[in-house]
């Protein structure tokens, strides 16, 4: 055991470097994305945002999203999915629990 241990303090350092040097790149690129779709919505974003809602709740009104491609569904269905998931987290970190509410 006391090996095990000599040879695990003595790797430590260069494992550590290891690990350094294979995630800043990574991190760096994970930053870069973070910075650009993370940001909450500017004042000068939100008509545009409005339009392209009324333009959304206008097509499927008249029928025009039966003409969508299979590739444009799938991807609007994607991102339904995903406001999906992220509204059922909301509630599991509100309700501070996965299970029930604390009545």
């Amino acid at each position: 055991m006391a090996q095990f241990l000599r040879n695990l303090v003595a790797k430590a350092p260069g494992m550590v470097n290891a690990a350094a040097t294979y995630s800043k790149p990574r991190l760096a690129t994970f930053w870069h994305y973070a910075r650009v779709e993370l940001v909450p919505p500017t004042p000068v974003e939100i008509p545009a945002a409005i339009q392209s809602l009324k333009k959304a709740v206008h097509s499927a009104k008249t029928g025009c999203d039966k003409q969508l491609t299979v590739k444009e569904a799938l991807l609007n269905g994607l991102v339904a999915t995903e406001v999906w998931m992220w509204f059922y987290i909301g509630k599991i970190i509100g309700k501070q629990g996965i299970i029930g509410y604390d009545v």
